[in-house]
């Protein structure tokens, strides 16, 4: 591998995943997370896998395993970074793949660290390649090659690094390269959360919000946060503030009910861009569209549209994805057009195999 050349970091360098919280939203997300593996609500084979393992490496007085986490956004992957550098007593330092464009980016970060240190490294699979590759000395061998000058005269210079856990965290697990995967001992999937268990976290930011929540008003907000406690949070949010100002701080059903419709959240659950991405596919009159045809037609990126709005509605039924695009299903079509869905009768319905038609 050849070494990197050293170069000074640019710290104004712009992290785009705090960009799109928000410093507040941010700060907020950050003081509902949980504060011990054993406050982590769902995701029961996740948790009990790492804390099993976090006993194992104190157990043998090592640092743990390298650690990659992947799933849809908002499940909780940063929040398990945080609570491996907890449970291990060790210090985190966070990055944004996006940020570290030069190997020198991710040389200064490493060169701080201290043994037993966790370095979190967020949409990892949007490493430059160079960087991926400068990385695989440092998780394998701990040592860093450091190219000083250039042309006749360069020499490289071996700095060794202490043993660190890297956690990588990732949306797309299979834009790793098969190498860089290779390299972390442990790999953890994150799925969505059932209802039951968005419930007990909505119970829990709401005491930490010092907010009253019915039982009903938060398996209403629940059933509509698409598996995810970043939305369940957000929903909740945005709802207290409409009880803080109209409901003597306190969340009934009706509060939560109106809170999500002046979020633009419909019965179902949808979005704006939901039902946008939805009325375009009707439109289209049964013909597939591309992702660059969906883009332009609600406004969005691709990634946002892969990563926040698709699963939740493949989940659902609502689209499918084929060789020549997405197309609405007939569950999708009723969501747009519930009087042709009555008229469709049994359409709807899955057959024995629990297949949609199309």
């Amino acid at each position: 591998m050849p070494a990197a050349a050293l170069m000074p970091i640019d710290p104004s360098a712009d992290n785009p995943f705090t960009e799109a919280l928000g410093q507040r939203e941010h700060a907020l997300e950050g003081s509902l997370r949980p504060r011990a593996l054993t406050e982590f609500v769902g995701q029961r084979e996740v948790v009990e896998n790492l804390r099993l393992a976090l006993a194992a490496a104190r157990g043998r007085g090592e640092p743990l395993d390298h650690v990659l986490l992947s799933g849809l956004p908002g499940l909780g992957k940063t929040t398990l970074a945080h609570l491996i550098a907890t449970e291990s007593g060790a210090t985190l330092h966070e990055a944004s793949a996006p940020t570290l464009q030069r190997a020198a980016d991710l040389a200064g970060l490493l060169t701080r660290l201290e043994r037993g240190d966790v370095f979190f490294i967020d949409e990892v699979h949007r490493l430059a390649p160079a960087v991926e590759e400068y990385l695989y000395a440092a998780m394998e061998d701990f040592r860093l090659d450091i190219l000083i000058d250039q042309g006749p005269g360069a020499r490289s210079v071996r700095i060794d690094l202490p043993r660190f856990t890297l956690v990588g965290a990732t949306t797309r697990e299979g834009l790793l390269s098969a190498p860089f995967r290779g390299r972390f001992g442990i790999h953890e999937r994150l799925e969505p959360y059932d209802v039951d268990d968005l419930g007990q976290i909505l119970k829990r930011s709401a005491s930490l919000l010092k907010v009253g929540l019915d039982p009903d008003a938060a398996r209403f907000l629940a059933e509509r946060s698409r598996g995810t406690p970043r939305v369940a949070n957000r929903f909740l949010r945005r709802v207290r503030d409409l009880a803080q100002v109209e409901a003597g701080n306190h969340i009934r059903l009706e509060v939560a009910q109106e809170g999500l419709r002046r979020a633009g959240v419909d019965a179902q659950g949808l979005t704006r861009v939901d039902r946008q991405l939805l009325t375009a596919l009707a439109r289209a009159g049964g013909v597939a569209l591309g992702l660059k045809s969906l883009c332009a037609a609600v406004g969005e990126d691709e990634r946002t549209l892969e990563d926040v709005y698709e699963p939740h509605l493949l989940r659902e039924g609502l689209l499918v994805k084929t060789s020549q695009g997405r197309r609405l299903t007939a569950r999708g079509q009723a969501v747009v057009d519930p009087d042709g869905h009555q008229r469709a009768g049994q359409d709807a319905r899955p057959d024995a195999q629990g297949r949609l038609p199309l």
